[in-house]
């Protein structure tokens, strides 16, 4: 297997000033120098030019007065860092809409290429999806991985049942064909529907067929509370996987969710840390802030009244037989994640209940929480909840692992879309000083690339391609909120993506540079 590289810590800060300047010679060795920037290497910084050509790295040294270049940079009191790696979005959809596929949320932050199809969810044909964006443009590079739950909806639909030999061997076959299409693995989302219907066995023989292929299984862990089987039976059951498969595995958003769990953040990283000194390999993902956001239906309805879908559902509101048990199930998932007034609703289709929280909408309904929820569930299936369900302790202790990278999680209605990369900076690095800035900028780019297969991407090398970021750390900042969650990051002067300037002096320049990345 793969091993990660630990990581040593520095610190260095620079402020000076920064002006472009155009070369004289018509023909140049060069298309862009860089030079006087504070240089992060991978562990430090150092005093180098760096020069583009075309979509690589071609140069990373010192000064040299023959080099010379169409466009030059003195970068002087800057920090030149790899372009940042989220390893875990939901931007399919929106690398697919025209109004949406320069993905400026993630390259205001300094984001230069992502990873979708996380907890699950994907396109079945992963060169169809590859190929569009290719004709199409996107403004990021992108990855993706295989989704579980859509392979088995493909072949099972929503019914909580178990594949036959045959049946496995047809989803064994999708996930093969994904993998030779270019998907960089497999992701799971067991704590939803239909991929909560599958059994351990299930998982790590569609795991084989990824580790086949150099993949990696990316989960959202069957349980990150006490929902079913618990947080750290959970852990147990990735560590299971990782070993029966064979597979590197990544644990998407880890956090300790709800009452039931604060505190054992501690438990987890031992048992991760005593996993890796046996060989597995095991990371992780985190977003920096105490909410999460997923849909209602997840959130405090049952699994087992999930089972068939939307419609199947909506029957048992109106079965007598289930109304005692669904209603006590809600309410116990409803204390799991903190009580009514923590659910704070969003994406609703009656606006008026949109920044409400359950407690609220439910008062004004004249209704206990529970029925409040069948009743809103009733009118709108799509219905989304934020939901304080973190404590800052667990979330520092996390965020403190050398194995942990920032990922977004990005989806409306959440902060974490337009600023997760940013409040890092901002708050975690320059406030609370929970981490340096090595440790951070190493954990958004190289340990990204190399966990997931990312070939030379994640560092400023020579042959490397020529993802880079240029900014001062005060300067960045996050300004989306609960309250205003769309509201993009700022800071980044210059993103540069596969040689092309896309952010240049904070504004976007109209290049769709990315490129649909294949494992």
């Amino acid at each position: 297997m793969r091993k990660i590289k630990r990581y040593s810590r520095t610190i260095l800060v620079a402020s000076f000033a920064l002006f472009f300047c155009t070369a004289i010679k018509a023909q140049s060795d060069l298309d862009l120098l860089i030079t006087g920037a504070k240089v992060f290497t991978g562990k430090e910084f150092e005093n180098l030019d760096v020069g583009v050509k075309g979509e690589k790295i071609v140069y990373v040294g010192v000064p040299q007065q023959e080099l010379k270049a169409n466009h030059s940079l003195d970068a002087s009191g800057y920090i030149l860092s790899p372009g940042f790696i989220d390893p875990h979005t939901h931007l399919t959809y929106d690398l697919s809409r025209e109004d949406r596929k320069a993905n400026l949320p993630y390259l205001m932050q300094g984001v230069t290429t992502i990873v979708t199809g996380n907890d699950g969810s994907s396109p079945i044909f992963i060169g169809d999806k590859l190929q569009e964006w290719e004709r199409n443009g996107i403004g990021t590079n992108a990855a993706l991985l295989i989704g579980h739950g859509s392979v088995r909806k493909e072949v099972l639909g929503l019914d909580d049942v178990q594949p036959t030999v045959g049946e496995l061997e047809e989803m064994k076959s999708f996930v093969a064909r994904a993998m030779e299409e270019g998907a960089f693995g497999i992701s799971t989302g067991l704590f939803y529907s239909p991929g909560s219907y599958s059994n351990t066995e299930e998982v790590i023989e569609l795991s084989k067929v990824a580790a086949q292929y150099g993949g990696i299984y990316d989960t959202h862990m069957r349980d990150e509370s006490s929902y079913t089987i618990g947080l750290i039976k959970s852990i147990e059951e990735v560590l299971e996987i990782a070993e029966k498969a064979s597979i590197p595995v990544h644990i998407s958003h880890i956090k300790a969710l709800g009452k039931d769990v604060w505190g054992k953040s501690a438990e987890v990283i031992e048992m991760i840390e005593d996993a890796q000194q046996q060989g597995l390999e095991v990371t992780a993902n985190q977003y920096p802030y105490p909410a999460s956001r997923t849909n209602l239906i997840s959130a405090v309805i049952p699994r087992w009244a999930e089972d068939g879908g939307y419609e199947a559902l909506l029957e048992r509101f109106d079965n007598r037989s289930n109304k005692d048990s669904l209603q006590a199930g809600i309410k116990e998932n409803i204390r799991r994640r903190g009580g009514p007034e923590t659910l704070i609703f969003s994406s609703a289709e009656d606006s008026s209940l949109n920044g409400r929280s359950l407690e609220e909408i439910a008062e004004s309904w004249q209704i206990n929480p529970a029925e409040a929820v069948v009743k809103a569930l009733r009118q709108d299936d799509g219905i989304r909840v934020v939901s304080y369900n973190m404590t800052d302790e667990d979330l520092n202790k996390f965020m403190s692992q050398d194995w942990v990278m920032t990922g977004s999680d990005g989806t409306p209605g959440h902060p974490r879309k337009f600023g997760s990369f940013s409040i890092k900076m901002r708050k975690f690095y320059g406030e609370d000083k929970i981490m340096d800035l090595p440790f951070l900028l190493h954990n958004q780019s190289a340990l990204v690339a190399e966990t997931f297969g990312i070939e030379k991407r994640g560092e400023i090398k020579e042959g490397y391609y020529a993802d880079l970021i240029l900014f001062k750390p005060e300067e960045v900042k996050d300004h989306a909120t609960f309250e205003k969650p769309s509201k993009p990051s700022s800071g980044m002067f210059l993103v540069v993506v596969n040689g092309k300037v896309v952010i240049k002096e904070g504004e976007f320049t109209g290049e769709l540079a990315g490129k649909s990345l294949r494992k």
